[in-house]
Formats: C-alpha cells, structure tokens, sequence
C-alpha cells in the first residue's frame, strides 16, 4: 500500500467535516422510524399550542409526573410538571445536585405560523358564506390557497361554558379552504411580487354556500353557517369575540419519500424539538443536574405575551423551585445552561442560492448548533460564547452523537430569532439546537427521521 504523503496526513489531521448519519451509521435508521412513529401521533394530537399541551400532560401524567404546588417537598429523581395557562408547560426532573449549582434547561416553542380567524369573522359575498383571518407568524401567504384547512380552538359561550373545536381532522370530517384564481384569468394576479401573490385580505376561507331555508333574511348564506355552527356546538355570532380559533393544515402526519427516511407534516416549527425535549425529559431518571424542559408559546410573533419566553412565568416557577431548596433564584440561573432547542433551515438544492454551503445544515447530519441568529449583524440575537459551545459540544461528542454546526442563511438574505435572547438576558449561558428543516414555515415541512432521533439523543446526553 503506497504510503500516505505529509499532504494527506495533514488534511485528515487538520481538517474536518461533518458525516451523514445514512452513510456512517445505517444500522440506526430502524430506531430512528420507531422513534418517529411516536413523534408522528404526536404532531397529528397537536396542531395547535393548546392541544400540544394537553397531550403532553397526557404524557407526563403516564409517566409518573405530579404537579407542581410551591411548598410540596422535593427529592431527588422527583418529577413534576406545571402548565401556564393551557398554553405553555414546564416539566422537571430532580437531580441529585444542589440546584444552587445550576438546572439544564430545555426550551422549545409549540406555536406554529397559522391563520387566526378575526374577532368577528363570518361574513357573506355574493351566495357564499366565508371566514375572515389575521395571520400569525411569518408566512408565505400564497402557499395557504387552496390547502384543506381544518378548524381548532375554544370558543367560551355567554353562559360561561367552554367550547372545545376540532373539525376537520376526522376522516369524514368537513374541511375548509382558501380559493385562487385559475391559470385563464390570473393575467393581473401574475404581475404581482410573489410576495402578494395572495394578500392578507384576500385569505379569506370558504365555510358554505347554501341559503337559510324559509323566510327571508338579510345575510342567508351567513346565516346558514351560523346555523349549523349553533346546531353543532351552541355558538352564535356574539361567541366569536371569546373565542381562539385557528384554521390550520388538515394533512396528517406522513413519511416522505421511497426510502421513508423523512417526515412531512404541519407545524414541525417547533413541535418537532418539543417532541424530543420532552422525552428526553421522561426517559431521565436521575440526572446530575436538575432538569427544566418548557415547551412555551408566542414565539412565532416574538415571544410576548403570558404564555411566551418574554414574559415572567418561567421565572415565577424557577422562583417556587429556588424556594423548596432554600437558594436564591439569580445564583441558579448564573450556574446553567440553556439549550434554546428550535430548527434551522436545512440546505436547499433547489434554492442553493441564499446558503452559504460551509455554514449551512443538512438533513442527515443530525441536530444543528447555532451560534447565534438574529438579522444581517447578529441583530437581536443571543451569540453564545466559546465557553458555552464547548460544553455543548463535549456533551455530545461524549455521547457519541452526530452534530453539525449552521447558520439561517447567508448574512445579507435574511435571519429570524428564537427564544436564546430571553435565557441570555436572565443570566443563563444559552445556545441554539434544533432539527433542520426543508420548507420551514410553509403549510407542510419536512424533516429526517435521523436528524429527529439524533436530536433526541442529543437531549438525553445532555440532561445525563
């Protein structure tokens, strides 16, 4: 065998790239599909931020999890639980340290880019009955026409009494939908930037098209829709005002491709890291540190509001928890470490060119560090320091875990945010993990089941 020249030797010493897991680690492919089965059930029970939280209740509740009251008494390996108004969860296991010596927290957001329906909705055009929506969160807006749409979200009626909605998801259920001009008369349509191609007014949702019988009445065709909604689930028009309703994707859960080596789906931004976070958090037994896994909501327009990263609830619980173990609260948070756990975009070949190929994810490479995000200059963005990277990256090459490092994009074409900023600024070293993504934010994504498990694996080395 000819021997190796100084070059050689030298590139392999000296150089690196990250593996695909489908070529160096094959035989993993099985227990990443049943790893996914479960991950598939759990975006087609979640599709919106309330109902992620419901069944993950389910599934700590399974699994021994209590709540969590501010003076129980805690021990180690103890697991409780604790939900923020029907929109947010916090899960923990106890470690056998002191807390004072720092938690690892976990943090993914279970809100998702959607269609709200407006305050007050329901209104007729020319003999057909419609919805009026306000999108959240950043979406193209063209790729929400002529999707089958289904109808989730609580609805209070006067009487006080709570109204749970799901219609659409059965398998005989009725869906709805945004309509679009056809190819023949689109002349003037196509002569818009892509950008509006479809404008936020015109994402307006058909919900019937036939009259109330009998008598005449102003607004029949409306009148038809409410009929049926008050028949079904008691509502009127007035209910709409003390309601959340979200019109979301009605597609399940699928494999994609021949190989069924990926997943397609509505809402794996971020559902897809809260899944893993959170059975990472179950499978943890009795781990060093103590664990704190949140799955929050709101991220997607910023992390405002009650329910999200910006506001005090997850400082409020860490308060309770420093209480129980007689420490101060700031010297926890100064002593952790924080995996904001959300996705990257994974490259594209089709659209190679916003990427920069030396800083960008791939699928199959598993989870993907992100140093920092923000827009153009790091603008609104955590940054995590050496130090923090290289505990990370200790944890998961101790672990034996594929890893690849990525940013969102090339410098100049774009950037987005996530929760990191919010644990940064209360004194908590943080960084960026996730699962790369194809067709981010769109109506259906895609991810690898590898990358799935291995972000999972990731979790597990971590709270370890």
């Amino acid at each position: 065998m000819p021997k190796r020249s100084s070059g050689k030797t030298q590139e392999k010493e000296l150089t690196f790239s990250f593996k695909n897991i489908g070529k160096e680690a094959p035989e993993k492919l099985k227990d990443a599909a049943k790893f996914c089965e479960g991950y598939k059930t759990y975006l087609d029970k979640g599709k919106t931020e309330r109902e992620c939280v419901a069944y993950t209740e389910k599934l700590l509740k399974d699994a021994g999890y209590r709540a969590f009251e501010p003076d129980m008494s805690l021990s180690e390996g103890d697991k409780i639980y604790f939900i923020n108004r029907g929109k947010a969860i916090i899960a923990s296991t106890i470690g056998k340290r002191d807390i004072s010596e720092g938690v690892r927290f976990n943090i993914a957001h279970i809100d998702s880019p959607r269609l709200d329906l407006k305050p007050n909705p329901l209104y007729e055009k020319e003999e057909i009955a419609y919805f009026k929506t306000h999108y959240y969160g950043g979406i193209r807006k063209y790729q929400w026409a002529t999707v089958p749409l289904s109808m989730h979200g609580v609805v209070y009626l006067k009487n006080g009494e709570k109204v749970e909605l799901a219609v659409g998801e059965g398998e005989k259920d009725t869906r709805f939908a945004i309509t679009d001009l056809l190819p023949h008369l689109s002349a003037k349509q196509n002569e818009r930037p892509l950008k509006d191609g479809i404008k936020g007014e015109e994402l307006n949702i058909v919900v019937g098209s036939l009259p109330f019988e009998g008598e005449d009445v102003k607004n029949a065709y409306k009148l038809m829709a409410l009929k049926f909604m008050n028949e079904e689930y008691g509502i009127t028009e007035a209910d709409f005002m003390r309601a959340e309703i979200e019109m979301v994707p009605s597609v399940k859960a699928t494999d994609i491709g021949f190989d069924r080596s990926m997943i397609g789906a509505y809402g794996q931004d971020d559902r897809v890291c809260a899944y893993t976070a959170i059975m990472a958090e179950i499978k943890t037994k009795s781990p060093e540190h103590t664990t704190v896994t949140v799955l929050t909501d709101k991220e997607e327009i910023g992390s405002q509001g009650n329910t999200g990263m910006a506001s005090e609830f997850l400082h409020h619980f860490m308060e309770d928890l420093a209480d129980i173990f007689g420490v101060k609260v700031r010297n926890i948070y100064r002593r952790s470490i924080c995996l904001s756990s959300d996705v990257n975009a994974a490259y594209d070949p089709t659209f190679p060119d916003v990427f920069e190929p030396g800083n960008a994810s791939y699928i199959n490479h598993g989870p993907v560090l992100t140093k920092y995000t923000g827009a153009r200059g790091k603008s609104g963005s955590n940054d995590a320091s050496a130090e923090t990277m290289a505990a990370v990256i200790k944890i998961m090459d101790d672990n034996k875990v594929y890893w690849q490092i990525g940013e969102l994009g090339k410098v100049d074409e774009g950037g987005g945010g996530t929760i990191a900023l919010f644990m940064g600024d209360k004194d908590v070293d943080t960084v960026d993990l996730g699962v790369p993504v194809l067709a981010m934010h769109a109506p259906f994504e895609i991810t690898s089941k590898l990358d799935v498990f291995y972000t999972y694996k990731a979790f597990k080395a971590f709270y370890k």
